[in-house]
């Protein structure tokens, strides 16, 4: 803890001049230095304030959800950390290394949904709109920092055991911007909340948030479905209190998920590396190793929907080794009833759009 304090000391110089960085930024987009592109159709953008975790993918497939069976979707995320530059849109044969994890989950969960991606949103909207016409909607994925576009809607989440309110700039902290800039949002979303949450948390967090008159708040946590093979969802698995499990994830933070884990099974093993890791053949290796150490005769592989998309580029050594990986599904939820009333939101903004 000691040891965590003195970092944060010592980076604090260039926290501050990274902030003063960003100030200046953002007072050139308010004096009108800088432009947002606004476009004459609608576009609804999730981001994050921190630096990765607090659940910007399941929730943009929850609007997806909402809305596919009323207007033509189309998402638009930056690819992040695929092996690619430029527009592309988005196929169910490519992979991450072409088009990046996330865009690839939401093309195979949703085959119907137009999905790109480019380094640039103020151009990759208009990309869309002349491929598809009949694009109603633009889901912008983690854009809260990428002023070159104004979103109509804006959603800001930020997760309930890491909230921006005390998390500081980087490098000391993970935050991308200062905390005063959640002005911006729209709407608020405390993510990755307990399955329970009482009133009195829901009312600090409030408290703590402070929204503006603007902004309406919101309390998500995930509800985890049935594991399902990774090369075959029709095959599913059954948690069960006896088992053992062989985590493997690359994700921003896993606490969440361990957490639910553990109270499902007997034990929770994890091998873990850096957001969006890219597995390599080492890592294949180390992963069957472990999982031959597992001295149970229960025992089952899980990985997540976005680790997935990565682990299926050693397709021929799984199946090789016959390996019993399955993925964990997602779907969010919220507390306090207020899923109508975020559902309404989102519609809301649809309704009263105008060129």
């Amino acid at each position: 803890m000691i040891q965590n304090y003195l970092v944060k000391i010592l980076l604090a110089p260039f926290s501050l001049l990274y902030g003063v960085i960003m100030s200046l930024r953002d007072f050139f987009y308010r004096k009108g230095l800088l432009k947002s592109v606004e476009f004459n159709l609608p576009v609804i953008s999730v981001g994050n304030l921190s630096v990765g975790g607090a659940g910007k993918t399941p929730h943009i497939e929850y609007l997806i959800l909402l809305l596919r069976d009323y207007i033509n979707i189309a998402t638009l995320s930056r690819g992040y950390k695929r092996k690619s530059r430029g527009y592309i849109e988005v196929q169910q044969k490519m992979t991450a290394e072409q088009v990046g994890d996330e865009p690839l989950q939401f093309k195979r969960k949703f085959p119907d949904i137009m999905v790109t991606v480019s380094e640039s949103r103020s151009f990759g909207i208009p990309q869309i709109v002349s491929d598809r016409p009949e694009t109603q909607l633009v889901l912008l994925d983690d854009a809260f920092q990428h002023r070159s576009v104004k979103p109509g809607l804006n959603i800001l989440l930020t997760e309930y055991s890491h909230p921006f309110t005390r998390d500081y700039l980087l490098p000391s902290g993970r935050l991308r911007e200062w905390r005063s800039a959640y002005e911006r949002a729209d709407i608020i979303v405390v993510s990755k909340c307990p399955q329970r949450m009482g009133e009195a948390e829901r009312q600090a967090f409030i408290d703590e948030i402070k929204p503006f008159p603007h902004q309406q708040l919101f309390f998500s946590y995930y509800r985890y479905h049935q594991p399902y093979y990774i090369f075959d969802g029709r095959y599913r698995a059954n948690l069960q209190p006896d088992w053992d499990v062989l985590l493997i994830s690359a994700i921003a933070r896993t606490e969440y998920l361990t957490d639910h884990l553990t109270e499902q099974v007997n034990t929770v093993r994890a091998l873990e590396f850096e957001d969006h890791h890219y597995f390599t053949k080492s890592d294949m290796a180390d992963l069957k190793r472990a999982f031959n150490e597992l001295k149970s005769e229960k025992k089952i592989i899980l990985t997540t929907e976005k680790d997935a998309m990565r682990m299926e580029l050693h397709r021929k050594f799984l199946f090789e080794e016959r390996l019993p990986i399955f993925v964990l599904p997602v779907q969010v939820q919220f507390h306090f009833g207020e899923a109508a009333a975020f559902n309404e939101a989102v519609k809301n903004f649809l309704l009263k759009f105008k060129v």
